[in-house]
C-alpha cells in the first residue's frame, strides 16, 4: 500500500507539483542525472534508445529547462529572436513564418521568442533591446532596407543573425529574400499576355529593399513588353492603410483615365485595392486585370479572376532559421544566402502562353 504516493519500481517517491527537473527524469527512468542531461543535448555518445526513453518521459511530464541556469553555465539563451513588425502582411504572413522557424528548432534546445515592434518609431530599438540584455543567442529580422543600421550594429557586436531580405552596404550576411524582380517582371509579362497597356504598380514604400527590386522588375517589364505606366505618384503602397487603398481606387477607378492593369506586391492591398475597384461598378478581368503575390493561397478564394503568384514564407522561415543556426555554430556566411523565385499558384486563372 502507498497511500497514494506515486513511485518509481526503485521505491522512489516522484515530487509532486514541483516543477520537473532533470532529477524528476532521473528518477523516472532509472538513470544518472548526467545522462539524462547529456541525452537532452544529443550528446554522441548517448544511444539512440536512451535518448529517446528521456525524452519521451522529458515530454509525458513537460520538463523545459531552467533558461537562468543554461545561462549561468554556457552563456547562452537558447533563444531565437524573430524580430517583427507589426505592420507585416496580415493575411498569413506571421503565421506561416513562426510555423517555418519552429519546424527547424523543434529539433534543437533553442525556442523562439517573437518580438513586435513597428517600423514607424526606430526599428534599432528592439535590436539594442535584446543585445543589451543578452536575451537571445541569434536575431531574424525583416523589412530590411539597403543601408540597415541594424545588420551595421549586430555585425559590430558579433551578433548571430539572418535577415528576411537583402542589403546594400557592403556587409555580407545571412539572408533568405523572395525574388520580388523576377515577380513583378513576370506579373507585367502576364498582364501583357492579357492584352493591357496602361500598367499601375502598387509597390513597398520606398525605404525597404525589396522597393528597388520590385521597382526595377517593373521598369525593365514595361520596356521590353513595350506598355505604359499609369503612375500612382507614391500616394499609397502595401504599407498605406486598407481603407485609405480602397478610396484612391475608387477614386482612380471611376475617372475616364484609368489604368487597365495592376501589379500588386502584397495580398491584403489587394483585397482593398479590387473592393474600390468593384464599388465603380467595373469587374476584375473585363475593365482590369490584377496580378497579385499572396502568402497564403487564398484570393483565388474570393476573386478567381486575379492573377496570383505565391511566396513560400512557411521556407522563407525554415531557411533563415537554419542560417541563423549555421551562423550560431560559428559557419561562414557564404551558403547561408538564398533567393526562392515566384510560382504562380495553382488556383489562378488559367493562361494559355
Amino acid at each position: 500500500m502507498n497511500d497514494g504516493i506515486e513511485t518509481e519500481p526503485g521505491g522512489q517517491p516522484l515530487p509532486g507539483n514541483e516543477r520537473p527537473t532533470l532529477k524528476t527524469i532521473a528518477l523516472m527512468t532509472g538513470l544518472g542525472i548526467t545522462t539524462v542531461s547529456r541525452a537532452l543535448k544529443d550528446a554522441p555518445d548517448i544511444g539512440a534508445d536512451t535518448k529517446e526513453r528521456v525524452r519521451k518521459v522529458a515530454q509525458q511530464i513537460g520538463y523545459q529547462p531552467n533558461r537562468a541556469g543554461v545561462r549561468l553555465r554556457t552563456g547562452k539563451t537558447n533563444v531565437i529572436a524573430l524580430v517583427l513588425s507589426v505592420d507585416e502582411e496580415l493575411m498569413g504572413f506571421t503565421t506561416q513564418m513562426v510555423f517555418g522557424i519552429t519546424e527547424v528548432l523543434s529539433s534543437t534546445q533553442y525556442h523562439l521568442v517573437v518580438t513586435p515592434h513597428t517600423h514607424a518609431k526606430d526599428p534599432m530599438i528592439p535590436i539594442r533591446y535584446i543585445l543589451d540584455t543578452g536575451s537571445a543567442d541569434g536575431v531574424i529580422i525583416s523589412k530590411m532596407q539597403p543601408d540597415d543600421p541594424r545588420v551595421r550594429f549586430m555585425t559590430e557586436r558579433n551578433m548571430p543573425f539572418a535577415a528576411h531580405g537583402r542589403t546594400d552596404m557592403g556587409i555580407e550576411h545571412p539572408y533568405h529574400d523572395f525574388d520580388n524582380e523576377a515577380y513583378v517582371y513576370e506579373a507585367v509579362r502576364r498582364l501583357s499576355q492579357c492584352g493591357r497597356k496602361r500598367i499601375a504598380v502598387l509597390l513597398p514604400p520606398t525605404q525597404f529593399s525589396y522597393h528597388d527590386f520590385a521597382r526595377r522588375g517593373f521598369d525593365r517589364g514595361l520596356r521590353d513588353f513595350g506598355l505604359h505606366e499609369f503612375p500612382l505618384n507614391g500616394i499609397i503602397s502595401n504599407d498605406t492603410p486598407l481603407d485609405q487603398i480602397k478610396e484612391v481606387s475608387r477614386t482612380m477607378m471611376s475617372a475616364a483615365d484609368c489604368p487597365d492593369g495592376l501589379v500588386s506586391i502584397s495580398g491584403t492591398s489587394t483585397i482593398a485595392f479590387v473592393a474600390g475597384v468593384e464599388e465603380t461598378g467595373k469587374k476584375i478581368g473585363k475593365d482590369i486585370d490584377v496580378v497579385s503575390k499572396q502568402s497564403a493561397d487564398f484570393l483565388n478564394w474570393l476573386r478567381p479572376e486575379i492573377h496570383t503568384m505565391n511566396e513560400d514564407i512557411k521556407l522563407a522561415g525554415r531557411e533563415l532559421a537554419r542560417a541563423l543556426l549555421a551562423r550560431i555554430d560559428g559557419k561562414p556566411v557564404a551558403g547561408l544566402q538564398s533567393l526562392s523565385q515566384p510560382v504562380w499558384s495553382s488556383r489562378a486563372p488559367k493562361f494559355s502562353e
